[in-house]
């Protein structure tokens, strides 16, 4: 039923229910009272679910997640519109998408002037290796500002034929390609076959999947921890809207420039296995000048992205591009996919395995769906019998030499070159790498506050002086209207780009109740109400006794932490205890009605790849918190007991988290209280520096794509401005060091100040850890509420 309709039928039963509560100690039981098993809050349901219901829950979610990944499918061709009637008229319908993927992967960054260097450590010689039809040489690239590609030249020594990127898997070195290290086939050392065909070849390095032990007190590699160099770069750099595959893209359309700088009518090729055909595949996705592609050990459907290593996960990926969509990005280019054996990746947030033929099939048959027979070359190469292939077998090699019309056919396979340096140590380039990305990163995040300033602030509030230095005793108090106006659209971007909007209608809530709890004071009872199909919110109503009929209280919505479920927010003891002190009791002792609701972020890794599936559809885990919330609340304003105006929010760790999450999206929510999670968010979630940070944690949810140059704590809180907003704090809370809490706290209040309502806002610090004190906080709910 609609608000209008459960209004009119509950309305005379929670008159009924205010004039019982008024009388203390008296049992909840009127004539509306459901059998004397379930009994219920007048006008709804009663609630009879036996299961747990925060697993039950999270089943329900992932179920939700699980089929909207499937409808992607079909919903993302509303955002193409291709047309095939010209190349050019192909490349400009097209350009939209190929930005947007662009932006999807990080990169948004402008790259260097090119120039290739050959060059020699110590005594060694330039030339790392030669055959009688090529030479080797160490080689580097400029790529960004301090980032710079690293990895092997070969050239030919006669004009090239073509000039190709070719790209070896994480766990494998540009010498293994080339022929110079063990560890390869002959057959699949694709980058030596090229070069004795006529190619000029470059060999980029990629960051390996190495265990990194960012604990460690000497700094060295171990081999006990579960964080690898592609996750330690790809943390830090997604929450800062960039990202390990954006990067290595980068380093070989570097290598691109130089080709068409070097001879700009030699056609230019990009191939790749495992990790680097994923490189190989974006870079020709994003760059037209690519004339083909090989992919070897990568294609697939993307349905299942979510299930692969974390450093794949793109934010909003299948909203838009399955593999068959960005095969249509290089259309009317050529595209070769070799059938071979996948990288074989294991308990790296997610697994790399080798798909069925017909998988990878099927989603190479798509791509016929989306543009017309003939418009682009493309094979599919597999053995007889549809088994494995290469890396780099000789039809796959031969398919992309003629889509590359090079005008040559593949060579047969010479003598191995022998490497002469003796002062290589492939472990210290991975490191000069490792070490470029990690510093162009952090110098984001250092200088992430001015490029949030002038995201936010800086359009909003001007300078207030005229001159350099003032000696005004007091500024009048601005206008709040045009900043709050100008918010808006702060948060809607806030909500559709960084936490993620699902967008589907919600369902009536058709709450169900049943009581759980009666004491002198007030009455307990479980509440669920539907959201969408599957996906339901769950949580414990406490109403005071004392309502009397016709009066509307305030609402405090308590919120739990991490692993938390809604009685530990409410009873005395065991293991919420420490953490919440009963404040929703507490608060409920006061005469507030409260309500706690269960959040999602409890189960461990099963909510964190919730979150994880959500991210691949432009979603996170807050898109279903915040969803949940939305309903809750739109029932919460129908009960007649419920001052509808007068609905806040208090949350502690996690729930201090959707604190700032929350009301800065849903205005329903007239205050907001933070506790034991404010913190100076950008430096917690990606500085490798941060002693009380993310990137060395078990929570890898937590980067947002791009949240970094967006929002922190202080531009979060900006969207609840001008409702009240506090921030609870203890000093040996671990979760943050008072320094950065207090500098990212006093942004806000210099926000409240210049309107004149620093009233509306309040810190308070306690010398103690990490949980509710409920003093400062009490009195700021009853001034407000």
């Amino acid at each position: 039923m609609d608000r209008r309709q459960f209004v009119k039928t509950s309305a005379v039963g929670l008159a009924a229910l205010g004039a019982n509560l008024s009388k203390p100690g008296s049992l909840v039981v009127s004539s509306f009272a459901a059998p004397a098993e379930t009994q219920t809050l007048p006008g709804t349901a009663p609630l009879t679910w036996t299961e747990e219901l925060s697993s039950k829950m999270m089943d329900g979610a992932h179920r939700y997640v699980g089929r909207k990944i499937e409808e992607s499918l079909r919903t993302r061709q509303k955002h193409w519109s291709r047309d095939t009637s010209s190349r050019e008229a192909y490349e400009k319908s097209v350009e939209a998408n190929r930005q947007r993927f662009m932006e999807k992967i990080g990169m948004v960054d402008v790259r260097s002037p090119i120039t290739m260097e050959r060059f020699a450590e110590n005594s060694d010689s330039e030339v790392v290796a030669e055959t009688a039809t090529y030479r080797v040489y160490a080689a580097r690239w400029p790529v960004l500002d301090g980032l710079t590609g690293e990895g092997l030249l070969l050239e030919p020594k006669r004009p090239p034929v073509a000039h190709v990127v070719t790209l070896p898997d994480a766990d494998q070195t540009p010498e293994q390609l080339a022929g110079l290290a063990s560890g390869l086939e002959r057959d699949s050392q694709f980058a030596r076959r090229l070069a004795e065909s006529g190619c000029l070849v470059v060999i980029p390095t990629l960051i390996d999947r190495v265990i990194r032990w960012p604990d460690s007190p000497d700094g060295k590699l171990r081999t006990d921890h579960t964080i690898t160099h592609r996750e330690w770069i790809y943390r830090q750099a997604f929450h800062m809207g960039r990202h390990v595959i954006g990067f290595e893209v980068q380093k070989v359309l570097a290598a691109v420039d130089w080709f068409q700088k070097k001879s700009p009518a030699v056609p230019i090729g990009v191939a790749g296995y495992g990790e680097g055909g994923l490189i190989a595949f974006y870079a020709a996705a994003a760059d037209p000048r690519i004339h083909a592609a090989l992919v070897s050990g990568y294609f697939n459907t993307r349905q299942q992205v979510w299930s692969e290593p974390i450093y794949r996960n793109v934010w909003g990926l299948l909203e838009e591009f399955g593999d068959a969509e960005l095969a249509t990005l290089i259309a009317p280019r050529g595209l070769v996919v070799e059938f071979s054996a996948f990288p074989a990746v294991k308990e790296q947030k997610g697994e790399i395995t080798t798909p069925e033929f017909k998988a990878v099939s099927a989603e190479f048959d798509r791509v016929g769906t989306l543009i017309p027979s003939g418009f682009q070359p493309r094979e599919l190469v597999r053995g007889h019998g549809d088994v494995l292939v290469g890396p780099g077998s000789a039809p796959a090699m031969e398919a992309f030499l003629k889509q590359l019309h090079a005008g040559t056919a593949l060579h047969a396979s010479g003598p191995a070159p022998v490497d002469t340096r003796k002062s290589f140590d492939p472990v210290a380039r991975q490191d000069r790498q490792i070490e470029e990305l990690e510093n162009r990163v952090q110098a984001m995040v250092e200088h992430s506050d001015h490029v949030r300033a002038e995201f936010w602030f800086d359009k909003y509030l001007p300078l207030f002086e005229t001159e350099p230095w003032s000696m005004s005793l007091r500024y009048p108090p601005l206008d709040p209207a045009p900043f709050i106006k100008g918010a808006a659209w702060y948060r809607d971007y806030c909500w559709n780009e960084v936490i993620g909007k699902l967008t589907e209608p919600m369902l009536p809530p058709n709450p169900r109740t049943r009581q759980v709890y009666d004491n002198s004071r007030w009455v307990g009872y479980e509440v669920v109400m539907d959201v969408w199909e599957d996906l339901f919110a769950w949580g414990i109503l406490l109403v005071p006794k004392d309502i009397k009929p016709g009066e509307r209280r305030s609402v405090v919505v308590c919120q739990h932490g991490r692993a938390g479920v809604p009685k530990q927010t409410i009873e005395e003891g065991g293991s919420g205890e420490a953490y919440y002190r009963n404040f929703a009791a507490k608060l409920a002792d006061r005469g507030f009605v409260t309500f706690a609701p269960h959040a999602l972020y409890r189960g461990e890794d099963r909510y964190r790849y919730l979150s994880r599936k959500g991210n691949g559809i432009k979603a996170s885990l807050f898109s279903f918190i915040i969803a949940q919330h939305d309903q809750m609340l739109r029932w919460l304003q129908t009960l007649p007991f419920v001052n509808p105006e007068r609905i806040a929010f208090y949350g502690l760790s996690y729930g201090g988290e959707a604190a700032v999450r929350v009301p800065a999206i849903l205005e329903n929510y007239c205050l907001s209280i933070c506790s034991g999670d404010y913190n100076a968010w950008t430096r917690k979630v990606a500085a490798t520096d941060f002693p009380n940070g993310f990137m060395s944690s078990v929570e890898w949810e937590m980067p947002y794509f791009n949240m970094g140059n967006t929002f922190d704590y202080a531009e979060l809180a900006a969207l609840i401005f001008p409702r009240p907003f506090m921030v609870e704090r203890g000093s040996h809370d671990g979760v943050s060091r008072d320094r950065y809490v207090a500098s990212e706290y006093a942004t806000i209040r210099w926000l409240y100040e210049q309107y004149g309502l620093v009233d509306q806002t309040e810190i308070e610090i306690n010398n103690g850890g990490h949980t509710i004190y409920g003093e400062g906080t009490y009195k700021f709910l009853e001034r407000h509420l």
